[in-house]
């Protein structure tokens, strides 16, 4: 069996607005969650509350997201505006 190797170089990743598209997917993770709140009796009797649940952690998961992403961008920011020439700081 031989071994696969690419035929082309992988292209650039794309970069869009990160920061907006995961704070807009966790809005709408709680969105959700607040939706299915007042009906919770119903997920509970038909065996379905990890829907709510899920719900809940989608947003939490995104809270921790929208750090990460900010943290991100910050640091892409800050390392366009430094020197090209200058070698990094190790850490």
């Amino acid at each position: 069996m031989a071994k696969w190797t690419p035929r082309h170089e992988a292209p650039e990743p794309l970069e869009g607005p990160v920061v907006a598209t995961i704070t807009g997917g966790t809005i709408l993770w709680f969105v959700l969650f607040l939706v299915q709140l007042p009906f919770y009796g119903w997920f509970d009797d038909h065996g379905h509350t990890w829907w709510v649940w899920t719900c809940l952690a989608g947003a939490g998961l995104g809270l921790i997201g929208i750090w990460y992403v900010r943290k991100r961008d910050a640091a892409i920011k800050r390392s366009a505006t430094q020197d090209p020439t200058a070698s990094p700081t190790p850490q």
